[in-house]
């Protein structure tokens, strides 16, 4: 089977048995370093992940003999699952494609390895990026003191997993005036996320400059429906006419969600007038 091949079809028409191609790749020390990597990355996608790719893709990242950049690349792709697992629960087995049990070792193992300043930066930075899918109680202390370091690409995984982490709100704004674009992109995303106030003027004035960088721009229309879903209309609405299908498509599905936001606010203000009308009445 071609990896890379698979690499460029969507992993819904993978080949039945691509998932046992990935763990083969995987756990063959003498296969090409490139192969490798490139099945640490397609084993974390949902449609082949299971226990056993889980087991192996973290027994590389444990394994401080394996290329730095191969454990890296086992970690991040840890990440997705750890996301839909701790999405999902585990009421229903059918789910998700782990069990518990595995879940609670990612993120046992991811902790342990992070905490282990012996493991490269590299390998670290991918760790907190991945098991920040799942909060935890050490999350936030990790994050600062990421965030709080002179090293650039610290800062930016710490803004990264601010996204899924709450209680950053400042370091969020302060970070969306980083010269670092990769930061300022990380910040945008996180703004969006948490529907950060603050930062509605900055998001605004993004996706109203045409010099806005496409990949900037999306994250600023996305940001736009989370933050204010009630204006997002107004703003968005002239970018439904742009030449670029992907920022047309991009402006509908967010006004769309603005609009689903503020019905469901909406709704939920009819029913607690109605509950305190019923508490009016029994009285």
């Amino acid at each position: 089977m071609d990896l890379k091949a698979l690499k460029d079809e969507p992993p819904w028409d993978w080949p039945a048995g691509a998932g046992k191609t990935f763990l083969k790749v995987l756990r063959d020390a003498r296969a090409r370093e490139s192969d490798r990597l490139l099945a640490a990355e397609l084993a974390g996608d949902f449609t082949v992940i299971n226990d056993e790719l889980v087991a192996a893709l973290l027994a590389i990242v444990r394994e401080r003999n394996e290329p730095g950049q191969l454990r890296a690349k086992a970690a991040i792709s840890l990440g997705p699952i750890l996301d839909h697992a701790d999405t999902m629960g585990f009421d229903d087995p059918e789910d998700v494609p782990i069990a518990k049990d595995t879940f609670r070792s990612i993120q046992d193992s991811l902790y342990q390895l992070y905490m282990d300043t012996g493991v490269p930066k590299e390998v670290r930075r991918r760790i907190l990026e991945a098991s920040v899918r799942a909060p935890q109680d050490w999350h936030p202390d990790a994050i600062r003191a990421a965030y709080s370091s002179d090293d650039e690409e610290w800062k930016l995984t710490a803004v990264f997993a601010m996204r899924w982490v709450r209680g950053f709100n400042d370091q969020i704004i302060e970070a969306l005036r980083s010269a670092n674009p990769d930061i300022h992109y990380e910040a945008i995303c996180a703004a969006g996320n948490w529907g950060v106030d603050a930062a509605w003027p900055h998001v605004v004035r993004l996706v109203k400059s045409k010099g806005t960088d496409k990949d900037l721009l999306l994250a600023a229309i996305d940001a736009v429906a989370s933050i204010r879903p009630r204006e997002a209309g107004v703003i968005l609405v002239d970018l439904t006419d742009s030449d670029d299908e992907d920022i047309v498509e991009a402006a509908h599905e967010a006004m769309a969600m603005a609009m689903a936001e503020v019905r469901s606010e909406d709704d939920f203000d009819e029913d607690e007038d109605e509950d305190d009308e019923d508490d009016i009445t029994i009285q």
